[in-house]
């Protein structure tokens, strides 16, 4: 499975951004889906996942603010970001978690909120 993320830019405080991932490949091996961010200086952390069944959880900073979701085909994986802080500022990943354990990684993209 490939990923190729995309939707990452700069916003002001407050605005909104919204992250697609396109997967292509073996997407049927595909069990959940998530989105991951790294802060500069800070290890990389979960910021939402959704399973193919479309259940959802999402880390408690963005709770309120960010939706994940996929679509039907279960190839397109979209983080709706609204009510973007200074602190959401990070290189964002997308990731496919498959069957038999393989997982695979976006490339990345950056989300940058100025104050």
């Amino acid at each position: 499975v490939q990923l190729q993320a995309s939707g990452g830019g700069l916003v002001q405080s407050g605005g909104s951004l919204r992250l697609s991932c396109q997967a292509s490949g073996s997407i049927w091996r595909i069990d959940f889906m998530a989105w991951y961010r790294r802060a500069p200086g800070k290890e990389r952390e979960l910021v939402a996942r959704i399973s193919k069944e479309g259940g959802t959880r999402y880390a408690d900073s963005v709770k309120g603010r960010f939706t994940i979701f996929r679509d039907n085909a279960g190839n397109t994986l979209t983080l709706q970001m609204n009510s973007l802080k200074p602190e959401d500022t990070a290189v964002y990943y997308c990731n496919a978690n498959q069957l038999f354990g393989a997982t695979s990684w976006g490339q990345g993209t950056l989300v940058t909120v100025s104050s």
